[in-house]
């Protein structure tokens, strides 16, 4: 197979950036990645990590996802406009009691995590279905699939992104081109420490007593304790991606944490949604001591699972 273009974006770190690295690195070569940023003063940490990949296998490129001539500029300098495999990675976070926060802030976030998408896929799917190949590859989340508290709008904006691309999936099947969602838990990046950061310093001025005692008593808190157990590093989540990347058969929606498929799977279940509902709202609200043991049983056993396989790896 010749070598395949990527565009993919949100790069300056996190996932984007492993997944850049990982696919410039391929041993056998498969990939040209064109990784991007909305901010090229951001690229230091991308070039120190390609290496010798760097304007090889790999080119640093700016881009601004909300914004059409900046996404059309981009294209437009890959030659033939070829691109075979978009990676859609650029995303806002945001939690917190929905009162404190600005409908000003929820757009600005719907422009990047939903419409981002919808101008990326304007731009490169009319090529592709030209073509009849090509691959679109979407960071979503498992909040695409099910809510959870107070990350109203963010799951809003992933439950937006699952619905379009699962529209679209069957106009593209018609045309030879695979979409792909991929639907990750918590990942311990710079981007989640820094969205904690800010929720620690929202203003909640707005916001009931009882709801602040929950948000800062319960979800603050326990929060930490689920990224410290649950949480995958961004090169787990890479080497994933890059494994449905390189299927000969993609999948449509592919989970990387398996610890999360049964939170899914409840909403399945049952067709009224009362289940899950019902199951979250008791383990969050009355049986709180429980959820915490049971994460402390998790941790021990992914504990041992890393122990594990560290101790496979070593010669």
């Amino acid at each position: 197979m010749s070598c395949r273009n990527v565009l993919l974006t949100g790069c300056s770190s996190g996932i984007g950036l492993a997944l850049a690295v990982r696919l410039a690195k391929d041993e056998l070569k498969r990939f040209r990645v064109i990784a991007t940023m909305r901010n090229l003063e951001k690229r230091e940490a991308l070039e120190k990590q390609a290496g010798p990949a760097l304007d090889k296998t790999l080119e640093i490129r700016q881009m601004d996802v909300t914004s059409e001539e900046s996404i059309r500029r981009c294209v437009e300098g890959i030659p033939q406009r070829r691109v075979d495999v978009l990676v859609n990675n650029a995303g806002l976070g945001m939690i917190g009691p929905v009162e404190s926060q600005s409908v000003a802030a929820m757009k600005s976030l719907f422009d990047t995590n939903f419409f981002g998408l919808v101008r990326l896929v304007r731009e490169v799917f009319p090529d592709m279905k030209r073509r009849r190949r090509g691959h679109i590859v979407v960071m979503s989340s498992v909040l695409g699939l099910q809510g959870l508290i107070f990350n109203d709008i963010y799951s809003a904006s992933k439950f937006a992104v699952e619905g379009f691309c699962e529209s679209l999936a069957l106009q593209a099947l018609k045309f030879g081109v695979n979409i792909s969602l991929i639907e990750p838990g918590p990942v311990v990046t710079e981007f989640e420490r820094k969205l904690y950061e800010e929720a620690a310093c929202m203003d909640l001025s707005a916001v009931d007593q009882e709801t602040l005692d929950i948000f800062q008593g319960f979800y603050m808190a326990y929060s930490k304790d689920v990224f410290t157990v649950l949480g995958q590093s961004p090169d787990e989540v890479a080497e994933h991606t890059a494994k449905v990347i390189m299927a000969e058969k993609p999948p449509f929606r592919y989970q990387t944490n398996s610890l999360y498929t049964p939170m899914t799977t409840l909403k399945h279940a049952d067709p009224t949604g009362n289940l899950p509902l019902n199951a979250f709202h008791q383990m969050i609200f009355q049986h709180d001591r429980l959820f915490k043991a049971s994460l402390s049983l998790l941790k021990m056993l992914q504990w041992r699972k890393r122990r594990d396989v560290s101790y496979n790896k070593s010669p």
